[in-house]
């Protein structure tokens, strides 16, 4: 399940006219069934906007763009995966994990951080890490990702 994919030029389009949300909204009902909650469309609206902005600065206008990727037979979904060609002309990917928090504070615990989630300070995966899980799930289980096409960035 992906809630969108697309070109860059598109994504930051949809951005721009405030149809990203409704369209990752609709998706989300057409696959599960239910609205989804005032928060994850509140999230949606404020990440993907900083996200337009940096490949707007940055000139990433024909790279593809997925959003919400479920992982296949889990419950995990990567928040967006930019897909294009490197400086040597590769194929090449970048996982962006998307986080709210306001503030993160280191954790005993190695591959976590506390951060205020839920009306609580908890211990929660850095986003680096979850990043690097669905990198290793991706080149483990995905023919485009195993690496003799070209490369995966967290």
């Amino acid at each position: 399940m992906r809630l969108y994919s697309g070109m860059s030029a598109e994504f930051i389009k949809d951005v721009a006219h405030n149809h990203i949300e409704s369209k990752l909204a609709q998706a989300f009902f057409r696959y599960l069934g239910y609205q989804p909650s005032a928060q994850e469309r509140t999230s949606w609206s404020n990440s993907l906007q900083a996200v337009s902005i940096i490949m707007q600065d940055s000139c990433l206008d024909d790279h593809g763009v997925v959003l919400e990727y479920q992982l296949p037979l889990t419950s995990s979904r990567l928040d967006c995966l930019l897909l294009g060609k490197d400086a040597k002309n590769q194929n090449s990917g970048v996982i962006v994990e998307l986080k709210q928090w306001s503030e993160a504070q280191r954790s005993d615990c190695l591959n976590e951080v506390v951060t205020w989630v839920g009306g609580t300070h908890r211990e929660v995966l850095h986003p680096s890490f979850q990043v690097g899980r669905y990198q290793d799930f991706l080149v483990d289980t995905h023919s485009s990702f195993d690496g003799s096409a070209g490369s995966i960035s967290p």
